[in-house]
């Protein structure tokens, strides 16, 4: 089941077109990784998810029901953490998510069940102090509690790693990771190396077009370029090695720097090994010998650019 729907989705803000023709669905118990340089228009998709922006064309529905401009009614299955999520300084966290709990309308039981489950999910048990003196790691993690308070279907997190440091990273990440078996998440973010941890699936978004979609494995199997590495003892005679090495039929090109060379070839993981036992009889000294995996960095950059 598709927990969220976008088919043909289109947002102009006068002549800028910021999204153009956009779909994609994200299935039930996933993490959609949503990518985009700054600019590229998540954070435009994800209020148009939440009913606060009108598209100019296109649908959105979420649980199979159809999202409309400034009707909240689909947002009782939605959870929001903003990039900067704001709170009332002067309650501790039970109080907060209390609060909370009074305004979507829970019950006085539930509230505190769903409030101490949350507390500790996050690694908040046992904080009683002020929001205000909350580090930005902390405010995030009672954001994350406060989006799943009300067990929403669809967790959206608008780069919700932004601005943290690595320890925080991993904690944000870690939740995540763990929240994924009650709820799907749409995760926005520009650090790919956060995709590559959590994700299931991913969407790379360009001048408003999901440019590239699949999980992690797919984009990269279909990005693959067979590019053998090697990193040689010396680069002593380099030049002439890299015209044995293009003379090669299999070998469509050899850059050298240094003492690594490149090689891109056709087959590599059969070829190869064809190049390493020349290597051998010529008896150069091989330090690395690495058939180069493809990034999701490298997918990225090739799409924005």
């Amino acid at each position: 089941m598709n927990i969220l729907q976008i088919e043909n989705l289109s947002k102009n803000f006068g002549d800028l077109k910021v999204i153009d023709n956009l779909s994609f669905s994200v299935p039930e118990h996933t993490v959609f990784g949503f990518i985009g340089k700054n600019g590229a228009g998540k954070t435009t998709t994800m209020k148009m998810i939440l009913g606060f922006l009108n598209p100019n064309a296109g649908e959105i529905r979420v649980c199979n029901e159809k999202v409309t401009y400034g009707s909240t009614g689909t947002n009782k299955y939605i959870g929001y953490l903003p990039d900067v999520p704001e709170f009332y300084g002067y309650m501790n966290p039970k109080e907060y998510l209390r609060l909370c709990g009074e305004i979507t309308g829970l019950g006085k039981d539930k509230i505190k069940e769903r409030t101490d489950e949350m507390i500790h999910m996050v690694g908040l048990d046992g904080v009683n102090r002020r929001i205000r003196s909350f580090s930005r790691g902390m405010k995030q993690r009672l954001g994350i509690a406060q989006a799943l308070l009300n067990e929403p279907k669809l967790l959206i997190c608008d780069e919700p790693t932004s601005a943290l440091d690595p320890v925080g990273r991993k904690e944000i990440l870690d939740i995540l990771s763990f929240a994924k078996s009650k709820t799907t998440i749409i995760f926005s973010t520009h650090i790919l190396s956060d995709v590559e941890r959590i994700c299931d699936r991913i969407g790379m978004l360009n001048l408003g077009k999901l440019a590239v979609q699949g999980t992690v494995a797919e984009i990269k199997d279909s990005n693959r370029k067979d590019i053998l590495q090697l990193e040689l003892v010396s680069k002593q005679n380099m030049d002439q090695l890299v015209q044995k090495i293009k003379s090669f039929p299999f070998v469509l090109e050899a850059i050298s720097s240094e003492n690594i060379l490149d090689v891109h070839l056709k087959k590599a993981q059969v070829n190869g090994k064809e190049i390493l036992a020349f290597l051998v009889k010529e008896d150069i000294e091989i330090l690395r010998y690495e058939i180069m995996e493809p990034s999701l960095e490298n997918v990225f950059l090739e799409v924005v650019r």
